[in-house]
């Protein structure tokens, strides 16, 4: 890359940064620079080449393993720059303050300049501060809007000198300059290396304020108001091959979350805005460090065995209680000025994880994690605790409004959403009413009757939806068929759409052992239709983008949300 880039960006007679050369012999110098700009990050450079090679670490390296810090390539540096504590001008590029960190020489584990090449470069670190086995992994991609061919994981390799975060964060241990021991703030304070373009004093900076500089705009483009989710066809069977990512399938409402400068909202599938609903939610989400994004994610209520529970949803509404409810978030579509949905998965779910990466355990957005590969073992496994499903998504594909071949999803119990039609009068001691009369649209529209649903409701359920239906009755049913027992029947406009448990279908089209979950108001009655598994056999054959950037497959993770 050279210094071509490095100079293009800067003004070396407002600058105090040295304007450098690329140097001819051979040296292995390293240093961490902790940059406060327009966001507090930590540059981490290693001399290769006659320069310093650069990644901006926004998180700063962590001694945990199993902490992977996202690190952007940067342009090379100077060899001089390692020296380098002071004050940029603002306006200009980088304008903030600098601190020498951690400084040392480090130690390539093989060829480096192969290393590099091939986005896996392995070393070991003699500086004040970090020591040890590290590495930095390019996770792949060419997507400009993010240009996610600079995106590299910095990842500590286990030996004597990792460290877990639970028992201590070294970027809060060890917070001071390595060369002058003073905090950040102190420095900016001193403003000892802020240039003078004026000065005659034979190049030599001296104390003194810098000269008001226009601040840079950088254009934002708006958010979008409204967002086309992304939906999952059904499928008979979990897909192989490591182009695949697997999550869990939650059972909840799908909830896009906007974020726009201190706003935020939550809106279902079908636009409705339900902030002031999840008033928790929002204000967990205002505590991310974001000024705009769009996430995509799940409302969902736990279990205590941290399985989630589509009735509890329900109830937490019904009786105000909300404040219980977490957001399981599986996507990332907008983040500060970028749209990642022409991004692949995989690059959008990194992003994701490094925004949510400081969210302390006891909140309640959470990012939904996944496993490469391995789905039919994924889905056995999650039958076994009694989930709802998998979704099996392409990791190698953009973001797609509407349903389609993408992401499958695989159900290990049975349940649906229905329309109800209509409602028996209740018989005996039970209130409201008795039974549901339920079904779904044809491909033509036409509504099918599917059966009668009699189980799964409490008294406060039959006695509150009673007085909907009442709101919706009608003289005809709104059924298409000549399947529905009339007796005692009375038919409601079908608006009303209910997610039902049952065991099997009969030859008749007729639901088995059937019960009630709660209704569905994140779903329009229109386009509840009857969805039939697809084998995967008869999907449409499509070639990977790409290879996998990792061909062994990842062992299987506990599925516990």
């Amino acid at each position: 890359m050279g210094l071509r880039e490095y100079k293009r960006k800067r003004h070396f007679k407002v600058t105090p940064e040295p304007a450098g050369r690329v140097v001819t012999a051979v040296g292995r110098s390293y240093v961490i620079q902790k940059h406060h700009a327009s966001h507090l990050h930590y540059d981490f450079r290693l001399e290769l080449d006659g320069v310093l090679k650069s990644w901006a670490v926004p998180k700063g390296p962590s001694l945990d393993p199993d902490v992977k810090r996202l690190a952007m390539h940067v342009e090379d540096h100077p060899v001089e720059y390692g020296s380098f504590e002071g004050i940029i001008p603002a306006g200009e590029y980088g304008g903030g303050t600098v601190m020498l960190w951690d400084r040392g020489s480090w130690e390539p584990i093989e060829d480096p300049e192969e290393g590099f090449r091939k986005g896996r470069l392995k070393f070991k670190l003699h500086g004040e501060k970090l020591h040890g086995g590290w590495m930095l992994v390019r996770t792949g991609g060419a997507a400009r809007s993010i240009q996610v061919d600079r995106r590299w994981l910095l990842i500590k390799e286990r030996d004597d000198d990792t460290k877990d975060m639970e028992d201590g964060d070294v970027l809060e241990e060890f917070p001071m300059s390595v060369a002058t021991g003073r905090s950040l703030e102190e420095i900016a304070a001193d403003r000892d290396r802020v240039w003078n373009a004026k000065d005659q004093s034979g190049g030599v900076p001296t104390v003194s304020r810098p000269k008001p500089h226009a601040k840079k705009k950088t254009r934002i483009d708006a958010l979008p108001r409204k967002i086309e989710v992304q939906l999952a066809t059904l499928a008979e069977d979990a897909p192989e091959g490591d182009e695949w990512f697997h999550e869990i399938k939650f059972d909840g409402y799908r909830m896009i979350c906007r974020m726009d400068r201190g706003e935020v909202r939550f809106i279902t599938r079908n636009h409705h805005d339900w902030t002031k609903r999840l008033a928790g939610l929002s204000d967990a989400a205002k505590r991310l460090p974001v000024k705009q994004a769009i996430m995509d994610g799940e409302v969902v209520a736990l279990r205590p065995d941290g399985t989630t529970d589509f009735q509890e949803l329900q109830n937490a509404f019904r009786d105000h209680h909300a404040e219980h409810l977490y957001y399981y978030v599986f996507d990332l579509l907008f983040l500060d000025g970028a749209d990642l949905s022409k991004s692949t998965l995989e690059e959008r779910k990194l992003a994701l994880a490094s925004l949510l990466e400081g969210n302390h355990r006891g909140s309640r957005i959470r990012f939904s994690e996944h496993i490469e590969g391995n789905g039919p073992a994924f889905f056995k496994q999650a039958s076994a605790k009694h989930l709802e499903g998998i979704v099996s998504k392409r990791r190698d594909r953009p973001y797609h409004s509407g349903r389609g071949f993408d992401w499958l999803k695989i159900k290990c119990v049975q349940h649906d959403e229905f329309v109800i039609g209509g409602y028996s009068e209740p018989a005996g001691s039970r209130t409201g009413f008795g039974a549901l009369l339920v079904g779904y649209h044809d491909r033509k529209g036409a509504l099918i009757y599917a059966g009668r649903v009699g189980t799964g409701f409490d008294d406060t359920t039959l006695r509150t939806l009673r007085v909907e239906l009442d709101a919706l009755e009608q003289i005809k049913s709104p059924f298409d068929d000549r399947k529905t027992d009339n007796s005692r029947i009375h038919w409601v406009r079908p608006s009303l759409v209910a997610q039902v448990a049952f065991g099997s279908w009969t030859k008749e089209g007729i639901l088995r052992h059937s019960s009630f979950q709660g209704l569905r108001e994140d779903k329009r009655a229109a386009e509840v239709g009857h969805e039939q598994p697809v084998e995967l056999s008869k999907m449409p054959a499509r070639k990977a983008d790409r290879q996998p950037s990792q061909k062994k497959r990842n062992a299987m993770p506990s599925l516990v949300c």
